[in-house]
């Protein structure tokens, strides 16, 4: 049988078709494969992966009893202060005290030499003295003028004229007397005395030195520091609680209590009583002006030293309170995250009525509830809906660790 050319020609062209028709076909398969890679990679981007859940430490919200107190700072004041100063001008003698000891009231200071008083008051007691010997004389001599008259034997005018001279000698007895008290008491201004018991600071004059009683810096300043008084503030919206706490203990014995604690460690130093709230609130600061006394016999306190003050309000009663490192506070007020039964934190607003010892005390309607979990530790990890993974505290972590190494 015969093939026609054409034929020929297409039975030689078939294998190069078949690799064409191949090529597409992978091509084609290649095309799709990459696209499906593609949509897959689209698809994981689109829905990504749940974050992991945050590491936090939890605690919850306890009601308890708690005693109602209001803290502020104030600063340790001498009970009373005087300026010790010479009264009168002259040389100081001697000093009868040594510097920052202890004196009791009436107890000798200083003394300035007094001679030249004391002449004063020799002659105005000498002066007396002739005054009060012409004084006798002339009611002497009024006695002879009155029995004169009444025998007819005197002028009236000679007896008016005695009786006034009496008058006269007399006012310048009374005068004389006058001259010497005077003179005793700024005799008596010479021997400078301790006015109150405390404690003096530096002696500000040698003897020696000419002191006057102008004289601005005095001799010496005794501080009252046993009894003790410390001046501290509050704010002005807690008057009204302490005036009603100050009516219900009205009784001196019963005087509201004031602790002062050191500033930097919070040590308790001295427990006293309330002495004073001041009658005006200052309008510059929006504060009152508190004095607390205190027995001061160990010397815990001193003048100028700052304290934390805390005043007993002598009221109980039952709140929620959270640890104060809950708390956390942005633009708005203060917040905690509380974390819901689906371990998620979400923020939410508390109202915090005061922070003590460590401890926030919540308002009435302080936003969460007894029992409600919060983190303590951790919160800025966590945003709004963040899940949660509650962790060991450190403390309890490390304790944990050292007894597992006992063990060991």
């Amino acid at each position: 049988m015969t093939t026609s050319p054409n034929l020929h020609k297409l039975y030689k062209r078939s294998p190069l078709t078949l690799s064409v028709a191949a090529a597409v076909i992978v091509l084609a398969g290649a095309g799709g494969w990459l696209h499906w890679q593609r949509a897959n990679a689209a698809d994981k981007q689109a829905t990504p992966k749940e974050a992991p859940p945050v590491a936090v430490t939890l605690t919850t919200v306890q009601e308890r009893d708690v005693p109602l107190y209001l803290a502020g700072v104030g600063t340790v004041t001498a009970n009373a202060s005087v300026t010790v100063k010479a009264r009168i001008d002259g040389q100081l003698e001697k000093v009868g005290f040594s510097e920052g000891e202890d004196v009791k009231k009436g107890q000798l200071l200083a003394q300035i030499d007094p001679r030249a008083l004391q002449a004063q008051l020799a002659q105005a007691e000498a002066q007396r003295a002739k005054d009060a010997a012409q004084l006798a004389n002339a009611r002497l001599d009024l006695q002879r003028y009155t029995t004169l008259r009444a025998q007819d034997a005197a002028t009236q005018q000679q007896l008016d004229t005695q009786k006034t001279l009496v008058a006269q000698l007399e006012a310048a007895v009374k005068t004389d007397e006058a001259q010497i008290s005077y003179a005793k008491v700024q005799l008596g201004y010479t021997t400078i005395t301790a006015p109150i018991s405390g404690r003096v600071g530096a002696r500000l004059v040698d003897p020696g030195n000419i002191v006057h009683a102008s004289d601005a810096n005095g001799l010496v300043v005794i501080n009252q520091i046993d009894p003790i008084t410390l001046v501290f503030t509050l704010p002005e919206e807690s008057v009204p609680a302490i005036n009603q706490a100050m009516r219900a203990n009205s009784d001196s014995q019963h005087a509201l209590k004031v602790t002062a604690y050191a500033r930097e460690s919070d040590e308790p130093l001295a427990t006293g009583r309330l002495i004073l709230l001041d009658n005006q609130i200052n309008t510059t600061n929006g504060t009152v002006q508190l004095k607390a006394r205190f027995a001061n016999a160990e010397h815990k306190l001193w003048p100028g030293q700052y304290v934390n003050a805390r005043l007993q309000m002598h009221a109980h009663g039952n709140a929620l309170t959270l640890p104060a490192a809950a708390i956390q506070r942005n633009q708005q007020g203060t917040y905690v995250y509380a974390v819901n039964d689906q371990n998620q934190a979400n923020m939410q607003p508390v109202k915090v009525a005061r922070i003590q010892d460590g401890i926030a005390v919540l308002a009435d309607n302080g936003g969460v509830a007894a029992g409600q979990r919060v983190v303590l530790d951790g919160q800025y990890k966590l945003k709004p809906g963040s899940r949660i993974a509650e962790s060991r505290p450190q403390q309890k972590a490390a304790a944990g660790d050292q007894a597992k190494g006992t063990a060991k």
